[in-house]
């Protein structure tokens, strides 16, 4: 079975330089894919690739992928620019003089003001780059091994409403011998309080009957539905199958109530409510399919 959920986590580590980079990635269904991506500074310049890479592994469901430094200050180093906080120093202390304020706080507010701190990013070089692809890859992996895991349990519950859903139909099916003949003999009864025997056609009557009769068979419903759930049955070991799944479920759905139209018959009527009950835990279900 290779159902898999859109549910789904990965995370992996690796040091670089001395420093401790983490991927994780984490997802939930959804109907399109839907990718955000975080990343340091120093790998911003490959945001499409990394994109393009993780898209190919997540293909649909809400996921937010983050690239990180432990402690998230690892690729960032705060440069004092000394000339700029000397000329604010001086500049500031002529001021201070001339209007005969405190200045014994210049430097505190010095540090605060623009430019005077400026942030040196490290760009990533090649090897980095390659480290780096490794780790989404490492994450991914795992992330889709969840997937997989989580998706067993999904076909597996998947699998077990349908063939509740063949069960019934059984019944259905044995229900609808007796059925016929039920209809048949209601009819003739109720068309003899009415009428007297002698006064009917009997071969009109036949000819009526049968048309009646076949407005109310059930034979292709039956067999459509049956075929239908194997079908679905078949494609849950099938890779990337959640919409397929869904598109037979919507399917599975039109025969249910067709037979539940045309039946006219309480024992049958109950068969068909407790079908619809099962399709739509499958429908639920098939939300979270990938």
């Amino acid at each position: 079975m290779q159902t898999r959920s859109m549910t789904g986590f990965g995370k992996a580590k690796i040091n670089i330089k001395n420093k401790q980079i983490i991927a994780e990635v984490k997802s939930v269904n959804s109907k399109q894919l839907d990718l955000g991506l975080r990343l340091p500074l120093s790998l911003r310049d490959k945001e499409a690739e990394f994109r393009n890479l993780i898209a190919e592994i997540a293909e649909r469901g809400k996921v937010d992928f983050s690239i990180y430094f432990d402690g998230e200050s690892s690729e960032r180093k705060m440069i004092l620019n000394k000339q700029l906080a000397s000329n604010y120093y001086k500049e500031l202390t002529l001021f201070a003089k001339d209007v005969k304020a405190d200045s014994s706080n210049l430097l505190a507010m010095i540090m605060n003001l623009p430019d005077v701190f400026k942030q040196e990013i490290s760009v990533a070089d090649d090897d980095e780059i390659k480290k780096v692809k490794s780790l989404i890859q490492s994450a991914l992996n795992e992330f889709n091994a969840f997937r997989k895991s989580e998706g067993l349990t999904l076909g597996k519950e998947l699998e077990k409403r349908i063939q509740l859903i063949l069960g019934l139909l059984k019944k259905v099916e044995q229900a609808d011998g007796k059925r016929i003949k039920l209809i048949k003999e209601r009819i003739r009864k109720e068309l003899h309080d009415i009428i007297s025997k002698e006064k009917i056609d009997q071969n009109r009557f036949e000819e009526e009957l049968i048309y009646y009769v076949e407005k109310m068979d059930i034979t292709e419903e039956k067999v459509r539905l049956k075929t239908h759930c194997d079908y679905f049955l078949n494609t849950l070991n099938e890779k990337s199958s959640g919409r397929k799944l869904g598109f037979i479920s919507q399917e599975i759905g039109r025969e249910i109530n067709t037979i539940g139209s045309k039946a006219n018959d309480a024992a049958i009527q109950k068969m068909v409510v407790q079908m619809k009950d099962e399709l739509e835990k499958i429908k639920e279900q098939l939300m979270n399919v990938l």
